[in-house]
């Protein structure tokens, strides 16, 4: 069983930043990579990015490539996504996410993640 809390989001002007932290309440942190999606109203969940279980291997999405980053504190059990140059666009919730089939590389589709967080909500303003 695995438990997942987003913290981090906020309403934050274009052009700015803001760090989303994930936090898991699992036994073997490093039995799972780890994603960030995000869903805005009326569109489906989207990939964002993604790491591997020991942080070799990072992903993202084309709307995202070079603005975000993601690490994880394999000690803490924590993921974090650093969002920068944040346009109106990226206003959606972001869900964190548990992956535990991908054992060197990341996955990209919502169906390779089993566990999930309730999400925090990003709001970027014009």
């Amino acid at each position: 069983q695995v438990q997942l809390v987003e913290s981090g989001g906020g309403l934050v002007q274009a052009g700015g930043s803001l760090r989303l932290s994930c936090a898991a309440s699992v036994r073997t942190f490093t039995n799972y990579a780890m994603g960030w999606f995000r869903q805005a109203p009326g569109k489906e969940r989207e990939f964002v990015g993604a790491i591997s279980r020991n942080s070799g291997t990072t992903y993202f999405g084309d709307s995202v490539k070079g603005r975000f980053t993601i690490s994880r504190d394999n000690a803490n059990n924590m993921v974090h996504l650093q969002m920068n140059s944040l346009k109106p666009e990226d206003t959606a919730v972001y869900y964190c996410a548990a992956d535990s089939t991908s054992l060197y590389g990341v996955a990209t589709l919502r169906n390779d993640y089993y566990y999930w967080g309730q999400g925090t909500q990003v709001t970027v303003s014009s």
